[in-house]
């Protein structure tokens, strides 16, 4: 039996440790360090866990995401086509202050959403601004939500509180949820781990 050439060990040594590092990228981007609870019930309906992930900017953790929804979804066409409510809970991963999330938050409604879309829902998107803004800065372990009900709107959270009355619509909501699961998400692999991908 001839003795395996370097070459061939080379190339299969590389094509193993490429596989690992695949592994690796989609355990980083499921294996969140924050501890959600399976299910919130919203207005009377009970929400599962459809996915969680991390945000990250570069190679530092931001905050850890779960997405809530009455039913399985695995595309961004059938999450925002889902009726009933929604909801978003993050964990701060690190200090941030308040305005960057909120200027963060419009960039992402900005690159997913037709301007006309913004501009129609100006007041509801000055409204989370304002909110983030109104809290100096985040703390690593704080946490926020954003919450959508029918005939509602949506309620914005921080540390479990409300901040003030519902906003927008459903239409509002979808363009939220586009931060994240839009052509142009936040964090593509955060999309995949929102979607269950």
């Amino acid at each position: 039996m001839k003795p395996i050439s370097f070459h061939i060990r080379y190339a299969l040594l590389a094509g193993a440790m490429c596989c690992a590092c695949a592994a690796l990228q989609v355990q980083a981007a499921t294996a969140v360090s924050s501890t959600f609870a399976p299910t919130q019930v919203v207005q009377g309906t009970t929400l599962s866990v459809n996915g969680m992930g991390t945000r990250y900017r570069a190679i530092f953790k931001v905050y850890d995401l779960a997405l809530y929804t009455a039913s399985k979804v695995s595309t961004p066409e059938a999450l925002l086509a889902l009726p009933g409510p929604k909801r978003l809970n993050f964990v701060a991963l690190r200090d941030m202050p308040g305005t960057d999330l909120g200027l963060a938050f419009i960039k992402g409604l900005n690159s997913n959403s037709s301007p006309e879309l913004v501009q129609k829902h100006t007041a509801s998107s000055t409204r989370l601004i304002d909110i983030f803004s109104g809290k100096p800065k985040l703390v690593a372990g704080d946490t926020f939500a954003m919450e959508y009900v029918p005939g509602k709107g949506t309620t914005f959270f921080i540390q479990g509180q409300p901040q003030g009355a519902p906003v927008g619509d459903a239409e509002f909501f979808s363009m939220v949820l586009k931060i994240w699961v839009g052509p142009a998400p936040a964090d593509f692999k955060l999309k995949d781990a929102l979607l269950g991908m």
